[in-house]
């Protein structure tokens, strides 16, 4: 082969390789990063909105999904046994315990200035159009053909929420702690009619047409207003304020792309996704947009005023010897979760 021709090939060659390299090594032409996102039953319309907004930035173009929304604890016990995530975003800071106690999330999760939590909620009373048994009070729950519906402790991250309202709502009204077990007594034993898996089941049963009045998050209220559902909804004075935590998993195979989307989800867009969607943000210039839609009940109280959830976990929903087991135990509802 004559020598011009042979370095003519060999330089060819070269620059066929300096492109292909080039190429490999664009943004648009590396292998795009895919995340599972695990959460509790209730965010799926607003991750319906956020996830493409995320997308279409610079850190989130490429960036595919997957998405399981379901009980909470269900959630928690399933990545425990092996279900792949990346990021989670759960009913209440336990959930994310239990991932921490594995190892599958870093002991910092929680050390940014929103603690962990990405969005806020109240526990409200759902009731028919026009409050037909005129329920506003937690007093009105356990009053003679009041029905109640709410989801089951042992599998819903809502329904915890819901005992801890109640609870803390007798504590409230300067009832003991022996008298508001009793009242939690009263209203499972003689008043809850369904307890669903999950707040989404436990809305759909209620829409359904079972029940007076459900109890969950604000944001399932919102949800059924804003798809035209005949109901009316109602913050008690005395309720607790709900935080929903959010977690990028050690074990994420694409944690850079996890944690890029976790970041975006402080973001003003994102955090105004979730204000039109029935969340409280917890940004608060953005919740400030937005504070005539989410006032702050009279007498709101976090879930340090009854203890804490390491407290409470233990004292109300340990399977075998919590408070709402043995309620449950003597209904013959199952705490197995």
């Amino acid at each position: 082969m004559p020598r011009r021709l042979l370095l003519v090939l060999l330089t060819l060659a070269a620059a066929a390789a300096a492109l292909a390299a080039s190429a490999a090594g664009s943004p648009s032409r590396r292998s795009a990063a895919h995340l599972s996102l695990v959460a509790y039953s209730t965010p799926a319309a607003a991750f319906a909105k956020i996830i493409p907004a995320f997308q279409a930035t610079a850190a989130g173009k490429g960036v595919t999904f997957d998405q399981s929304y379901g009980p909470a604890e269900t959630q928690v016990r399933a990545i425990l046994s092996g279900l792949s995530a990346d990021v989670v975003d759960f009913a209440l800071e336990p959930n994310v315990t239990d991932l921490l106690r594995a190892g599958l999330v870093s002991p910092t999760w929680n050390q940014n200035r929103y603690h962990g939590f990405v969005t806020r909620s109240v526990v409200v009373f759902v009731v028919r159009d026009g409050n037909p048994k005129h329920i506003r009070t937690w007093d009105d729950l356990v009053k003679p053909d009041v029905q109640v519906v709410t989801p089951n402790p042992f599998t819903s991250g809502g329904a915890r929420w819901n005992v801890m309202a109640a609870y803390g709502a007798m504590l409230r009204e300067h009832k003991t702690p022996q008298q508001a077990v009793a009242y939690l007594r009263d209203l499972f034993r003689n008043h809850v009619v369904s307890q669903d898996t999950s707040a989404r089941n436990a809305l759909q049963t209620f829409l359904a047409g079972k029940g007076d009045v459900l109890l969950t998050y604000e944001n399932e209220a919102i949800l059924a207003k804003q798809q035209g559902q005949p109901v009316f909804y109602l913050a008690p004075k005395a309720t607790i304020q709900i935080e929903n935590p959010v977690a990028v998993l050690s074990t994420s195979r694409n944690k850079a792309a996890a944690q890029a989307f976790l970041d975006y989800l402080y973001t003003p867009a994102a955090q105004t996704i979730f204000a039109q969607t029935g969340y409280r943000p917890v940004v608060p210039s953005v919740y400030r947009r937005f504070a005539a839609q989410y006032p702050i009940p009279k007498q709101l109280f976090k879930i340090g005023y009854v203890g804490g959830w390491p407290k409470v976990t233990k004292q109300f929903f340990d399977p075998k010897t919590g408070v709402m087991a043995r309620i449950e135990q003597e209904l013959g509802v199952s705490t197995d979760g």
